[in-house]
């Protein structure tokens, strides 16, 4: 069987695994042929951490990002503070730091890793009750002039605010990147598949709801883990190993061999991250 790629996942967070667990689970999704692994950040300091992750990990890479849920004023959300305090993202070619670290995000940001294979995850989400609609937009615009600016993908998280979440996009067209864990209807998924070139996020939900399923060329496969873990592990915490649950469940739904999804998702995958 082709190997396996968890597209998205937060391995690398203390909150959710101890560092033993992360090795352990590590080595299970090499058992179960998912042999690279995407660690998604989801603010500053939680995409360190996915780097630093990475860094001592092989087949492993990492996201940086700032959630939507950023965007109600914690300080990590101003860019002018997040350089201000870091300045390993605001090193050049050179290693030097640039100016007095008060950059625009337009301006090109040199992280020194080749891991780096994505801004993510970043969109909108007005699940909540609260939201800040103003701040998230303003937050997606600068992750996705991020992205521009060092030519790399996205991972969309989008809830609830697909209009606003396409009124932006447009903005950059010729943006890459992924709708991690699509919830919507199929009318949205359409207009995805009709108006973009981005791919769209398949996890565990898949298995246990009844979601509209993009065709197997436009798929991306992803845990998620911690979250929303696959029938037939519903109950446990999710991992990446259980990819090999969900590819196995999309082949059935689709009529194809394991080995097609796997290769087909697999070559999605390096058509988008580089990987």
């Amino acid at each position: 069987m082709s190997y396996l790629v968890d597209s998205h996942c937060h391995l690398h967070d203390r909150e959710f695994f101890t560092e033993e667990q992360a090795e352990k689970m590590l080595k299970n999704a090499k058992k179960n042929g998912v042999e690279k692994v995407i660690c998604i950040g989801t603010n500053h300091e939680d995409s360190l951490e996915a780097q630093k992750f990475a860094s001592a990990h092989d087949d492993v890479y990492w996201t940086y990002g700032i959630h939507p849920e950023a965007a109600k004023g914690e300080k990590e959300a101003t860019p002018e503070s997040i350089f201000c305090e870091h300045p390993q993202l605001r090193r050049g070619r050179n290693d030097e730091p640039r100016n007095d670290g008060r950059e625009e995000w337009s301006q090109k940001i040199s992280f020194g890793d080749d891991k780096l294979v994505a801004i993510g995850e970043v969109g909108l989400d007005y699940h909540y009750e609260g939201y800040d609609r103003d701040g998230q937009i303003k937050l997606f615009e600068e992750m996705l002039q991020l992205a521009k600016d060092n030519n790399l993908p996205v991972s969309f998280h989008v809830r609830e605010a697909f209009d606003d979440f396409f009124a932006v996009a447009q903005n950059f067209p010729k943006t890459r990147g992924v709708v991690h864990s699509f919830t919507d209807s199929k009318k949205t998924l359409k207009k995805i598949l009709e108006t973009t070139d981005f791919y769209v996020g398949v996890n565990g939900l898949a298995t246990y709801s009844t979601l509209p399923m993009p065709p197997l060329e436009k798929i991306i496969l992803e845990t998620d883990a911690p979250f929303l873990t696959p029938t037939p592990n519903r109950g446990k915490i999710n991992e990446p190993a259980y990819i090999k649950d969900i590819a196995h469940w999309l082949s059935t739904k689709l009529g194809v061999s394991s080995d097609e999804v796997a290769e087909k998702t697999t070559e999605n995958v390096r058509n988008l991250f580089n990987i």
